[in-house]
């Protein structure tokens, strides 16, 4: 298992209906989810700053990324979240969330 931390910006003219959306998420958003052997996703805001956390159960993070990213009702979910974020400018390339480095972990 390999945890994950990511942080995106969300426009505060944005945060009701986002808040709204993620408060019933697509029954089939969630299931590719779950497809893609991501378990524990949880989504906190603070001051304008959305940050994610899930941990990954599967092998290969690459191709299910893939999977969800060509899934078309993911597609649709992402491109009504989109507009509502405001990507970190230091991103990595290609990253429409900023991945988080892990520093320390207590079970």
């Amino acid at each position: 298992m390999k945890r994950f931390g990511q942080i995106i910006g969300v426009k505060s003219e944005r945060l009701a209906e986002y808040k709204a959306y993620h408060a019933e998420v697509w029954p089939k958003v969630l299931d590719m989810i779950k497809q893609c052997h991501i378990t524990n996703y949880t989504i906190f805001h603070r001051n304008g700053l959305l940050f994610a956390y899930f941990e990954y159960q599967g092998t290969d993070f690459a191709a299910d990324m893939a999977k969800m990213a060509a899934d078309p009702t993911t597609q649709e979910w992402w491109s009504i979240m989109m507009p509502m974020q405001t990507p970190l400018p230091d991103r990595e390339e290609g990253a429409w969330w900023a991945d988080m480095e892990e520093v320390f972990h207590l079970d």
